[in-house]
């Protein structure tokens, strides 16, 4: 980089090119905003709280504990384990939850977590490699490698509980971490059965935009500019990051707006989610642009997908492509007049009647 911050090869200060760059890498414009960036985070990782800073209420039919284990690349993971109260000595089904992408296990993934131990269930929310509780240096940065693997991870912690049946194991993955489930089942034979609720393929919005909009020319943009924002990184020994997530200044679009209404409120506010409370890495998009995580995702049959996902929804066409593309059994259901956060955490809108037989039937004993 010249002395006046400008990249040689354009008129356009660099400031600007990563804000084209937040705009060409799809998934940036509704969750890492657009303007100023900052040279580095004061994102840590935090000791397991004993806490209960939940979103959403506890239950009284359900026991809670927090639980840590190890990933495949030795960073520790941090998750809540909840297993019905009212429970017999035989060992039960089990479902591991993520989502959505910059949340935290004590968001939407915790909910449902809890919810579905409530019928029954043994289940484990986790924060994924470098954020929330969990570990891995620096912060606030995703991996559709390292995250996909951060579920398999999960199984293993949910497989070695003694009350749990490690022959019964199912998915839950919510938004961003929809895709990364179905990429984990398709490789993990262990998971019997899978449910990608208000799903992202982060692969595919990052690397194409929303509604595969990104020509090949913008493309290449983007990565010139991820390609600049690396000598930057290298240079200042640290990684940049965007503003603060979902900061809105007005004319944004609705979906935008929707996603700020459950982060920055006290619906769904807490202070270690990223996109409630902080950002992601300017480069994170790197490995997203050339790793399309759903090319396999026939070979999650003959084990049953279950898609879920809202009419109204900016992002239903991801689970409609995915649904096309997955292999018999599958299933995908439309809930009429939701959008993409009404699959959050609106417990009235939320199907957990399906899930739950859904999960009954194909994780049967």
């Amino acid at each position: 980089m010249t002395k006046d911050n400008q990249n040689p090869n354009s008129d356009k200060p660099a400031n600007a090119e990563r804000r084209d760059l937040l705009k060409f890498a799809g998934a940036s414009v509704a969750i890492l905003g657009a303007s100023s960036i900052f040279n580095i985070s004061d994102a840590k990782a935090q000791t397991m709280t004993k806490d209960w800073d939940k979103t959403f209420p506890k239950s009284e039919h359900v026991d809670h504990q927090k639980v840590s284990f190890k990933n495949r690349y030795g960073i520790t993971l941090v998750g809540d384990l909840y297993v019905p109260k009212n429970r017999t000595a035989d060992k039960l089904a089990a479902i591991v939850v993520s989502g959505p992408f910059g949340a935290v296990k004590e968001q939407s993934s915790g909910l449902y977590a809890q919810t579905m131990a409530e019928r029954g269930f043994v289940t484990l929310a986790f924060d994924p490699s470098y954020t929330g509780e969990s570990g891995g240096e620096p912060r606030n940065i995703a991996s559709p490698d390292i995250n996909t693997e951060d579920f398999s991870a999960a199984v293993d912690c949910i497989g070695l509980q003694p009350m749990v049946d490690r022959e019964r194991i199912g998915v839950i993955g919510i938004c961003g971490w929809g895709g990364m489930a179905l990429n984990a089942v398709a490789v993990d034979k262990r998971v019997k059965a899978v449910v990608a609720s208000t799903m992202y393929d982060m692969t595919r919005v990052m690397s194409k935009g929303y509604n595969d909009s990104v020509t090949l020319e913008q493309r290449t943009q983007a990565l010139e500019g991820l390609g600049q924002q690396r000598w930057e990184d290298a240079e200042n020994g640290n990684p940049a990051y965007g503003p603060v997530s979902l900061e809105l200044k007005g004319g944004e679009p609705q979906f935008v707006v929707d996603y700020a209404d459950y982060y920055k409120k006290p619906r769904g506010f807490h202070a270690r989610s990223i996109n409630s409370n902080g950002s992601w890495s300017l480069t994170t998009p790197l490995s997203f642009m050339n790793m399309p995580i759903l090319t396999y995702i026939a070979e999650i049959a003959p084990r049953p997908v279950l898609f879920i996902h809202g009419e109204k929804a900016h992002s239903r066409y991801f689970s409609e492509t995915a649904y096309a593309n997955a292999a018999e059994p599958k299933e995908l259901m439309i809930i009429p007049g939701a959008n993409h956060t009404d699959l959050y955490d609106k417990v009235g809108i939320i199907p957990f009647d399906k899930l739950q037989s859904f999960f009954e039937q194909h994780l049967a004993a």
